[in-house]
C-alpha cells in the first residue's frame, strides 16, 4: 500500500485531527509532541520519531541534476520531491529509478497525477493543505489501494426489455460514494461500471452499501484481477470497488440477495470497436457512469450516450484470466 503523509506546518489542530480520522501514516510537524497529545501516529520533523536530512530527504526538482541528486538520497532514506508545477516526466524519471521516492503535493488532482504516474505511481503523497476535507479526498485516493483499473467510455447502441429473471444485489461492508461502485458484465473481456445505491430518489431511501450489480450470469470483477459469476458471490467474498477516476478498494460482501425482477439488457460499443453487453434490472434506481463522472438510470438512458467500463484482455477459467481464444457475445 502507499503511504500517506500530512504536512502540518504551522500547527492546525483540524488538519491533524482529519490526518488522524482519514487513517494517515505520519504527520510532518515542527511540533511533534502536539501531534502526539491528538493520537497515535508517526512525526516527521525535529524531536519527531523520523528527522529530515537524516531518515528523510526533501529534494525541489528544477533539473535533471535534481533527480540524480533525488535518487541517490534514496539509497539513505525516504526521499520527498516537490515541483513549483508538477508535470509527468520528471515523476516518471524518478518512479523509474526509485521506490522511495513521495511526491509533495497541495491537492487532490496533483496527487492523482503523482499516483498514478508510469502505472505505479509514487511511493507515498505528502500533502499540504489547509483544508481538512482535502485531507479526506486525497486519503481516500491513496488507501485505495495500488490496483488501478483503466476505465474506458462505452457508446450506448442498443437498449431493450427482455422480460423477467433473476437479478443480484450485492450488499457489501463498505458505504460507497459518488461516481463508485462495481464493474460487471455480460463478459469477461467487457465490463460496465454499475453505479452504488447512494442517490436520492423519491421511491427508495439511498443503500450506499448496495450495487444493484445486474442478472445472475453477469461477470462481477474481484481484487487482483479475478473476476466471479454475480450469482456464486456469497457473504465474506471480497469484491472490486471502483471510482470513476479508476481509483479501487476491496469491499467485503456482507450479503447477496437474488430476486426476480423485469430486465433489461444494455449494448454498448468501445472506441476500438469492440462490444459490451450488460443485463441490469429494469428500474430507474439502477445507474451507470457517464464519461466524466456522473450517475445516469437506465430508465433515462438513450442510444448514443457514453458510459464508463472496462476492457480486459483474454478469457477467463474459473475466474482466472488465461491466454487462449475465446468468444463470448
Amino acid at each position: 500500500m502507499k503511504a500517506l503523509w500530512i504536512e502540518a506546518r504551522p500547527f492546525s489542530t483540524q488538519i491533524v485531527t482529519a490526518a488522524l480520522e482519514a487513517g494517515a501514516d505520519a504527520i510532518v510537524t515542527d511540533e511533534p509532541d502536539r501531534v502526539r497529545a491528538l493520537g497515535r501516529v508517526a512525526t516527521i520533523g525535529p524531536g519527531g520519531d523520523f528527522e529530515w536530512d537524516r531518515d528523510v530527504f526533501a529534494v525541489r526538482i528544477a533539473s535533471s541534476e535534481d533527480e540524480d541528486r533525488a535518487v541517490d538520497l534514496a539509497r539513505r532514506g525516504t526521499v520527498v520531491v516537490e515541483t513549483s508545477d508538477w508535470t509527468v516526466i520528471p515523476l516518471e524519471n524518478l518512479i523509474a529509478r526509485s521506490d522511495r521516492v513521495f511526491a509533495r503535493v497541495t491537492s487532490e488532482d496533483d496527487a492523482l497525477l503523482a499516483l498514478g504516474a508510469l502505472e505505479t505511481g509514487v511511493a507515498g503523497i505528502v500533502l499540504a493543505t489547509d483544508d481538512p476535507a482535502v485531507v479526506g479526498r486525497v486519503a481516500a485516493l491513496v488507501k485505495a489501494g495500488d490496483e488501478r483499473v483503466p476505465l474506458v467510455p462505452l457508446t450506448i447502441s442498443a437498449i431493450r426489455p427482455i422480460g423477467m429473471g433473476d437479478r443480484v444485489c450485492v450488499d457489501t461492508c463498505t458505504l460507497f460514494g459518488e461516481d463508485e461502485g462495481l464493474l460487471v458484465g455480460n463478459t469477461s473481456s467487457a465490463l460496465f461500471l454499475v453505479h452504488a445505491e447512494t442517490l436520492e430518489n423519491p421511491y427508495v431511501a439511498p443503500r450506499p452499501f448496495r450495487v444493484n450489480a445486474g442478472a445472475v450470469h453477469a461477470y462481477c470483477l474481484l481484487p487482483g484481477g479475478r473476476t466471479a459469476y454475480l450469482a456464486d458471490l456469497a457473504a465474506g467474498d471480497a469484491v472490486l470497488g471502483v471510482h470513476a477516476r479508476g481509483g479501487t478498494a476491496s469491499a467485503a460482501v456482507g450479503r447477496v440477495k437474488v430476486e426476480r425482477r423485469p430486465l433489461l439488457l444494455v449494448e454498448a460499443i468501445a472506441d476500438d470497436g469492440r462490444r459490451a453487453g450488460i443485463v441490469l434490472q429494469n428500474a430507474e434506481t439502477i445507474r451507470l457512469v457517464r464519461e466524466g463522472g456522473g450517475a445516469v438510470s437506465v430508465a433515462a438512458l438513450k442510444v448514443g450516450d457514453r458510459v464508463l467500463g472496462a476492457l480486459l484482455e483474454g478469457g477467463r477459467h474459473f475466474g482466472h484470466a488465461v491466454r487462449e481464444t475465446i468468444r463470448e457475445h
